[in-house]
């Protein structure tokens, strides 16, 4: 009996031992599985993330004039989960919001993280900022942040610059955590191209708070923290004073002004034309004006020298001369008589100029004589050692697309346009291959029909001419400063070569002199400069013609090459010609003659916006 009652104690402590062992167990494993969520609550509720955001990197001009420039914001920070006894009604009344407005701005908190900060209110005026600083204690979970927005002193070159705006959803699932609602990135322009290299790399501080979110000090002595890489600083190509004039020339017409140094491809400046001033997408206006310029009709958002296509017209007959003479189509002393009209296959062509026979290419080009460009341009399409269209005006494209033209030049901006050359599998399918001749692509010869240029393609044609058979890649960029490393970084970009001979050059240089010293564009003739280059009087589908002007100067080492575009003007020597006369006496004079200032008084002056909207209702109201 005795013994039994032994053994029945035995197994009930061995029961209580064998229930003990378990719990102890069980509560081992379970701190073992679960003490990373135990450590980094802990973690999160003594010791506090902070992001350090970097200086963003400045812009200079060719000159070392600072363009772009960082202003201090002051954004209030929310954390949810501390957040949830935070004086609410306090903080409403301090930053001037409603109870509703709280309610929702914490909700879209809380959609991103309910334990990582993100901005509640963005860009409160500093007044406001440094009263929630005096009062801070009693708002656990807020927090203060100084950042910067981007500020441009010169008001112009907004299609050069871009703007920065804030990370949109995209942006943020494809950082892998980097941005947070409330970052700013780089959303057009140089500001995106060179986002990488401007924004910078943000880094880490971590720091020791009390249960009112309050700063005790730095954790671990600042072993963990990371410091914020400044972006690098840009000195770009533009002569922010030649920007500037472009821009005012401009105002009130639509097109574009480009203009390159020859010799290294740098772009001096590019003018887009209905403009903005680049400050109104700064800071919380950003968005409400974004949207105003979005639905202007004028499209000043679009930017007309990289991406609008237009055919070059007269400014292309250099190019068709120089392909003739190369493939020894004809001579330099070609001849061809110009009585007013063309007549070619079957059709009676109208010549717009009047002047005597052109009797060589230096001639036809100073008079822009139409009847000598069709017929150079049939001549190398019914070259005779070609055996069929398709071989010689594949070879004709071949040669112009030497030149950059038809494709992009890779500038760097993040868009462009193409422009086009028509191939030769695009008039087969048109025409079938039996069916198209140098007759029927005849208007290709005075640059029209479906040949296509960018502002910028254009102009960099007549950097190669210029430079008399090559180009280096028009850029914006002329070297980096890396402010953290303390280095400079140059771009050196390559020569590509034209394939036309070099001693065609010359006749053609000269004939571009002299359409400004005895040509079309006589009246735009500059002392002492010795501007070469070509007017055009574009046809246009959709209005009047539009006036466009291509050149360089001086002739001997160019120092500029410019291309100017304006729509619905009329003839190139009306307002292309003379406005790029300015530009060009500007830059290489630093001044405008007295004798030339009525012109420039004129162009500033002239509406043609204005003009041609009136004609366009006039239109309406007539019922054309």
């Amino acid at each position: 009996m005795n013994k039994d009652l032994f053994k029945n104690r035995y197994d009930v402590v061995r029961i209580i031992i064998a229930v003990f062992a378990a719990v102890f167990l069980l509560r081992l494993g379970y701190l073992q599985l679960f003490e990373k969520k135990y450590d980094r609550i802990a973690f999160e509720n003594a010791i506090k993330e902070l992001e350090i955001y970097p200086t963003r990197g400045l812009v200079y001009d060719r000159k070392g004039e600072l363009i772009v420039y960082n202003e201090a914001i002051y954004d209030i920070m929310v954390t949810p989960h501390i957040a949830k006894t935070a004086d609410s009604a306090k903080i409403c009344s301090l930053l001037r919001i409603t109870m509703d407005d709280y309610s929702a701005r914490m909700a879209k908190a809380r959609a991103y993280s309910t334990r990582k900060a993100s901005v509640f209110m963005k860009q409160v005026s500093l007044e406001d900022y440094q009263r929630f600083q005096e009062s801070q204690y009693l708002f656990t979970g807020f927090d203060g942040q100084v950042r910067t927005i981007r500020k441009y002193p010169h008001h112009c070159a907004a299609v050069i610059l871009g703007d920065v705006g804030e990370v949109d959803d995209n942006q943020i699932k494809n950082s892998n955590g980097y941005y947070k609602p409330g970052d700013y990135v780089g959303k057009s322009g140089l500001e995106r191209y060179y986002e990488k290299e401007l924004g910078g790399t943000q880094g880490k501080k971590f720091i020791y708070v009390d249960v009112h979110n309050r700063e005790q000090g730095s954790f671990a002595d600042a072993k963990y923290d990371t410091a914020a890489k400044a972006g690098d600083n840009l000195y770009t190509s533009i002569d922010i004073k030649l920007q500037e004039y472009g821009e005012q020339l401009m105002q009130n017409k639509k097109g574009s002004i480009i203009a390159i140094e020859p010799e290294t491809g740098e772009i001096l400046c590019m003018v887009s034309s209905p403009g903005y001033d680049p400050n109104l997408l700064c800071g919380a206006i950003r968005g409400e004006n974004f949207k105003k310029l979005v639905f202007d009709s004028l499209e000043p958002l679009f930017n007309r020298a990289t991406m609008a296509t237009y055919s070059p017209g007269s400014t292309f007959k250099p190019m068709v001369g120089l392909i003739s003479l190369n493939e020894r189509a004809q001579g330099e002393q070609y001849t061809v008589p110009c009585n007013g009209f063309y007549a070619f296959a079957g059709m009676s062509l109208k010549c717009s100029h009047h002047h005597p026979w052109a009797t060589n290419i230096e001639y036809a080009l100073a008079q822009s004589c139409n009847p000598y460009f069709w017929q150079t341009f049939r001549n190398a399409i019914e070259n005779p050692k070609f055996t069929n269209i398709q071989e010689s005006y594949g070879t004709w494209s071949d040669f112009c697309r030497s030149f950059g033209l038809g494709s992009r030049l890779c500038i760097d901006l993040p868009s462009e346009a193409r422009g086009n050359i028509p191939s030769v599998n695009y008039f087969n399918k048109i025409y079938g291959e039996k069916g198209w001749h140098s007759a029927t692509i005849i208007s290709l010869g005075i640059g029209q029909g479906e040949i296509l240029v960018t502002p910028l393609q254009l102009c960099n044609m007549y950097a190669a001419i210029a430079n008399q058979g090559w180009y280096i890649k028009p850029h914006l960029v002329r070297n980096m400063e890396e402010v953290h490393a303390k280095k400079n970084i140059k771009v050196t970009l390559p020569k590509n070569n034209a394939t036309i001979d070099p001693q065609w050059y010359i006749p053609v240089n000269e004939g571009l002199r002299q359409v400004v010293e005895s040509g079309t564009a006589i009246e735009s003739k500059i002392n002492g400069i010795s501007l070469c280059g070509k007017t055009g009087t574009v046809q246009n589908s959709h209005g009047d013609h539009h006036s466009v002007f291509a050149g360089f100067a001086p002739k001997d080492h160019p120092k500029i090459a410019i291309a100017v575009i304006v729509e619905n003007a009329g003839f190139g020597a009306t307002y292309g010609c003379p406005i790029a006369s300015l530009m060009v006496e500007r830059y290489l004079n630093d001044t405008v003659a007295e004798n030339r200032l009525a012109k420039q008084k004129k162009m500033i002056e002239t509406n043609l916006i204005q003009k041609y909207q009136q004609g366009k209702n006039m239109a309406i109201t007539s019922g054309h």
